[in-house]
């Protein structure tokens, strides 16, 4: 599991962990990813960059389905905290080959208390 807690610009630690996904799903890895803290603010909709100068590589998270990366836990409490609700963040989605192609989120809002059990039934994390 890759676990993201720094927001998404302003370090390398977004756009870098963004990468390691990709490159680990494209050798077949099973990969899940989770959103904690100011990382939610990486799915966060509308994101712009002109501003400050940097990247904006929050297109990519699009590319996640195409990598069979379907499963996204955030964390419920770390949007909360923010201010921010599901609504804000970008509508990622899979085909579900499983439920006859259907159209699903990948997105998985979770507890505080139950992203600590996930995390326990991982037999790597990585955190950027």
């Amino acid at each position: 599991m890759y676990v993201n807690r720094r927001a998404p610009h302003g370090t390398i630690y977004g756009h870098e962990g963004l990468e390691v996904v990709l490159v680990g799903a494209a050798f077949d890895q099973e990969v899940s990813m989770a959103f904690v803290g100011d990382g939610v603010f990486q799915l966060k909709q509308a994101q712009d960059t002109s501003g400050i100068g940097t990247k904006n590589f929050a297109g990519a998270y699009r590319a996640l389905a195409d990598y069979d990366v379907t499963r996204l836990y955030v964390e419920t409490e770390s949007l909360e905290e923010r201010g921010l609700t599901v609504g804000d963040l970008m509508p990622l989605t899979y085909e579900d080959e499983e439920d006859n192609d259907q159209e699903k989120s990948s997105i998985t809002l979770i507890d505080r208390a139950s992203l600590g059990q996930l995390f326990e039934a991982q037999d790597v994390i990585l955190n950027f």
